[in-house]
């Protein structure tokens, strides 16, 4: 059955994660992604990053190993050169959606932007990722996921400490919720709108206003009550000892969210306090039943509490690490964990995909591609004569 996107052809001009995980997604769901790369060595600033290596290809030997490049096909143009701006023109003539995150207005400086593409290519559609977006004082400002994160907001509500320093997230906040998944959602929301106007249109994603955008219901509450949450003290980040994690007598982690009071009544019939049961919002019995809680959980390891916890009707959850994630059996059941013939008998591990569509699933058919792994067979589908791909290797024009 062939995906929701089949038919979608999409240039991925990408680098970075929020990119790659946008058209991942896309990919995932049936698009065809052709990931148009610079053909020789780095230049600029880039040649000296991480010893001049290019590819964000991570773990393993190779792209196989990075799930961002799956369902993708490589090829390598050149943008300085005549012919390789020709071959991008074409390419985009036939496209269905450009994806890039340049800095705001360097793809219109290049002269590959969306003001010249969609003269050409009136259905086409263009999404530009970039930190703070198109517009606005921050647009040409640099930063990365931890600076997007702490202009929205979401930062000064991570930790479990007010007076002190907040965590930092890793970079999922904002590199893939922020951008790379509201990347996917706008190019598919555009395609959409397509089939009602025929028109393409500019997809603007900024990584700060995705980070804003999970903070809705936190900003309706502000709003309504103008009060600033403190770190580690809201109901839903260990401020109250019935929301939060503990440590089990295997040294491994226990989290209980028994927010709702029948959920609450059945922890403190769990950990024989039924005393504790009228005193859930009392804030002078919560020190007395975070230790009880302490206390409890420490007889016992983290599977065994799992285990009658999830028989007693009490939220609970154990805190896996990344290697024990894979064995887990809801992850197992949910194909979350996928594995992958690789070049030479290799299996392969890579994440599997989250939306179950019933009709049309989305599908891992390939993994990462190596660099100008497809030049032959894309630029054959243009059109061009086998000859002329070879002049333009030769030239340095593509790869």
């Amino acid at each position: 059955m062939a995906g929701p996107l089949s038919g979608i052809k999409v240039l991925d001009l990408t680098k970075l994660a929020p990119g790659p995980y946008c058209t991942m997604i896309l990919g995932d769901m049936g698009a065809d992604i052709i990931k148009i790369e610079e053909p020789g060595p780095p230049t600029g600033r880039r040649a000296e990053q991480a010893g001049g290596a290019k590819r964000m290809d991570t773990g393993g030997d190779g792209p196989s190993f990075n799930a961002l490049s799956r369902n993708k096909r490589s090829i390598g143009i050149n943008f300085k050169s005549e012919a390789g701006r020709q071959v991008y023109f074409r390419l985009a003539d036939q496209a269905d959606v450009v994806v890039e995150e340049y800095r705001p207005g360097v793809a219109d400086r290049l002269g590959i932007g969306y003001s010249i593409l969609s003269v050409r290519n009136p259905r086409l559609i263009y999404c530009a990722i970039t930190g703070f977006g198109q517009t606005g004082p921050y647009r040409n400002l640099v930063g990365h996921d931890i600076n997007y994160i702490a202009t929205a907001g979401v930062l000064s509500l991570m930790g479990r400490d007010a007076d002190g320093p907040p965590t930092i997230p890793h970079n999922l906040i904002a590199d893939y919720a922020g951008g790379g998944m509201h990347g996917a959602i706008g190019v598919m929301a555009a395609l959409i709108a397509r089939y009602q106007t025929g028109r393409g249109q500019y997809v603007d994603i900024s990584m700060m206003d995705g980070s804003l955008a999970l903070l809705a219901q936190a900003f309706s509450t502000y709003f309504a009550n103008h009060k600033i949450p403190r770190r580690g003290e809201a109901s839903d980040d260990g401020g109250i000892p019935h929301y939060d994690c503990y440590l089990t007598k295997d040294g491994k982690y226990i989290t209980v969210a028994a927010i709702e009071p029948w959920f609450f009544a059945n922890l403190c019939r769990l950990i024989g306090r039924e005393d504790l049961i009228p005193h859930e919002f009392s804030r002078d019995k919560r020190d007395e039943l975070r230790q009880s809680l302490i206390d409890t959980f420490k007889t016992k390891t983290r599977d065994e509490w799992f285990e009658i916890m999830s028989k007693t009707d009490i939220c609970a959850g154990k805190m896996l690490t990344l290697d024990e994630v894979p064995n887990d059996p809801q992850v197992k059941a949910r194909n979350m964990i996928v594995e992958i013939d690789g070049p030479n008998g290799q299996k392969i591990k890579q994440v599997g995909i989250s939306v179950k569509l019933s009709d049309t699933p989305g599908e891992i058919r390939s993994l990462g591609p190596s660099l100008g792994q497809h030049t032959d067979e894309i630029l054959g589908g243009l059109g061009y004569a086998a000859s002329d791909i070879a002049k333009w290797r030769e030239e340095g024009a593509i790869k």
